[in-house]
């Protein structure tokens, strides 16, 4: 199929949509302290008001919202804790980054190359091409990171690895959902489905990070 076949209807409402998600984030995570803690409490409690929703949507899938509902805590609790540490500023921003260069390069990827699917019993539509586009996206970044000298060069290779949990994190909340019967969790953001859906990959991903930090593998200053 051509490119210019492909279906590419939705593109303008979620590059409008991600421009909005970036500067409200960018905004929350430049000032930090109680605006930032403020709006990372706020989001988590609307995602598990939406995993809720979703979990109990068949009428009773209380051991899925357990587990994703206490994985989506702890994430909230990892970002709040990486953002207020030495470095949190630049790491914060690097995980966000990591995330949102892996959603965008795998989006592309998926409509111009398709090809095999990476896990077609977990998520029908992601392909092998999506996979690994978003982490040649994140290592990327990382290289990003690394030449403007403000994380080591480790930094390239732990950024892939930490796409591939956001992918998970993906994965893992569309797997829910298909339990449920329901495509999306909320139709709050246009093109995206709503916060639930947006910021799935980040829980994965910060999940990720949180192992690296305790593992003393996150090459920034102070991590």
């Amino acid at each position: 199929m051509a490119l210019m076949d492909r279906d590419w209807s939705d593109l303008r409402k979620r590059l409008i949509s991600s421009l909005v998600l970036v500067a409200v984030g960018a905004l929350e995570l430049w000032w930090g302290g109680w605006p930032f803690a403020v709006f990372v409490i706020l989001v988590t409690g609307t995602m598990l008001w939406l995993l809720w929703g979703v979990t109990l949507a068949r009428g009773g899938e209380w051991l899925m919202f357990l587990g994703l509902g206490v994985a989506l805590l702890i994430a909230g609790q990892g970002l709040l804790a990486l953002r207020f540490s030495p470095s949190g500023l630049v790491a914060v921003l690097w995980l966000i980054l990591v995330v949102v260069a892996s959603d965008t390069c795998g989006y592309f990827a998926g409509r111009i190359l398709g090809g095999p699917k990476f896990w077609p019993r977990l998520s029908p539509k992601k392909t092998w091409s999506v996979t690994i586009a978003g982490w040649l996206g994140a290592a990327l970044v990382g290289a990003v990171f690394w030449a403007a000298g403000v994380a080591g060069a480790g930094l390239i290779l732990v950024s892939p690895l930490v796409a591939f949990a956001g992918q998970m994190g993906d994965i893992t909340e569309s797997w829910a959902k298909r339990r449920a019967g329901v495509k999306d969790a909320s139709n709050l953001i246009p093109g995206h489905g709503g916060v639930l859906d947006r910021f799935d990959a980040l829980i994965g991903a910060t999940l990720a990070m949180m192992v690296l930090r305790f593992a003393h593998l996150l090459p920034f200053a102070g991590l």
